[in-house]
Formats: structure tokens, sequence, C-alpha cells
């Protein structure tokens, strides 16, 4: 079974910063693409930003400059970087990876997790 857990989520003021975790675990053999996205009460799931194995990194366009993603292989781990948060940031975010199990290393299976829920207000 693949798991990925989230962290770091919470209340923050407007121009505040949080760090998000995402853990991956399980029977892992390699992981490519992680990224982070989110969705907002009402509104549809959309993507924050995404890097590769080897950190080639892509930003939805009103995170540039505010937000930053990074990883740890050798953790299973990845990160994003909120910084200047706004109370439209208001989200559940949600760490998405795409793994491939040592039962078949040649498929790349899409995991989700439960989701971190970061509120910005005063």
């Amino acid at each position: 079974q693949l798991l990925l857990v989230e962290s770091g989520g919470g209340l923050v003021q407007p121009g505040g910063s949080l760090r998000l975790s995402c853990v991956a675990s399980g029977s892992i053999s390699s992981i490519n693409a992680m990224g982070w996205y989110r969705q907002a009460p009402g509104k549809e799931r959309e993507s924050v930003a995404t890097i590769t194995s080897g950190g080639r990194t892509n930003y939805a366009d009103s995170m540039k400059g505010r937000f930053g993603i990074s990883r740890d292989n050798a953790k299973n781990t990845v990160y994003l970087q909120m910084n200047n948060l706004k109370p439209e940031d208001t989200a559940v975010y949600y760490c998405n990876a795409n793994i491939a199990t040592i039962h078949n290393r040649y498929r790349y299976l899409e995991v989700w997790g439960q989701g971190t829920l970061v509120t910005v207000s005063s």
C-alpha cells in the first residue's frame, strides 16, 4: 500500500508563511513527479506546483514568486514553502505523486494524500 501524508497546514495571518511537507511510504521503488494541488471551498482542485525527480519545477502563475517546491529524494518527501500568504490561498492542499512499487517497477501509480487545511485570515 502506498501512502502520502501531508503536514504543516494551519492558521496563518495574511503576509505570513507556512511550510508543507508530504512523505511517501510503502513498497516504493521510485517516485517520478511530485506535486501540490489545492481546493478552495466551492472551487475545483487546481495545480499549485510540481517537481520532477530531477528537480525541474513548474508553478501556477498566481504562485510564482511566493511559493517554492522542493523535494528530498532520499526521504521520499516533497515540500511546499508558502510566503506572503493571502486570504485567497485558503484551501485544502493535497500532495500528489507518481510512484512505482517494488512489485512493478515500470508502472507508475498516481497517489494522493488526504490533504491539509491552510487558512489565511486575520
